[in-house]
């Protein structure tokens, strides 16, 4: 269906966007630039981006030893698998 279509397809894009802001962060972190705000990353999270920024968490290092950010980010990850399992049923 075409409003499954545009459901995958945003969050292909979603998560291609918080990705990129999170691998940003990384680099700012690096080298001592303006960081991205935890309350954006989860922002992006909550809009879909869960899957990348978990994914990027351990590819990049980045935010693994923050206990609080990395519950949230399994809370919003969690959040989305149960909203794709109810587009997939229903």
């Amino acid at each position: 269906m075409i409003e499954d279509s545009f459901f995958y397809f945003y969050l292909i894009v979603i998560n291609l966007l918080g990705g990129i802001i999170f691998a940003y962060d990384k680099f700012a972190a690096i080298t001592k630039r303006k960081r991205i705000r935890e309350s954006v990353l989860h922002l992006f999270e909550g809009l879909g981006s869960a899957f990348a920024n978990l994914l990027l968490m351990y590819v990049l290092r980045h935010k693994t030893n923050k206990s609080s950010f990395y519950r949230w980010t399994w809370i919003f990850m969690m959040l989305w698998v149960f909203i794709i399992l109810l587009t997939i049923l229903y």
